[in-house]
């Protein structure tokens, strides 16, 4: 299969860089395919399960939280808020997480705030342990 190049980068530095067949995120529309030839092309990412598949047809699976991705003349470039890959999430640590805001929605005489903030840490952790499932 045809590759291209592809960066993967968070604020905390460049995480992956190299050629790749294919790579699969949840952009704010809805899942997103990248293959090489794909047109020009901006989206915001929402938050999801995530994967590239690598020259050699390895799939590397991993967890994607929010952040941009851009196809420009055959490269593809994605800067996400946070970018887990499967083998580095920490999966005690996100289920404590999903415990705890599970916990905190189950409270009476929240704000709509403390609801909003509560279910979207227990949507990010339900999105590391899926991919750590994997």
């Amino acid at each position: 299969m045809t590759t291209y190049p592809l960066r993967i980068g968070t604020p905390d530095g460049l995480l992956f860089e190299g050629n790749v067949e294919r790579v699969m995120c949840r952009s704010i529309t809805g899942d997103l395919a990248v293959l090489a030839g794909h047109a020009n092309y901006c989206t915001a990412l929402g938050m999801g399960e995530a994967y590239v598949v690598l020259e050699d047809g390895t799939k590397k699976n991993a967890a994607c939280i929010g952040g941009m991705l851009s196809v420009m003349d055959g490269e593809c470039h994605l800067l996400a808020t946070t970018w887990e890959w499967a083998d580095d999430i920490d999966e005690e640590r996100a289920k404590e997480a999903k415990r705890k805001a599970e916990e905190i929605l189950a409270r009476d005489n929240l704000t709509d705030k403390e609801i909003r903030l509560a279910e979207a840490k227990l949507h990010r952790a339900l999105v590391r342990l899926s991919v750590k499932g994997q």
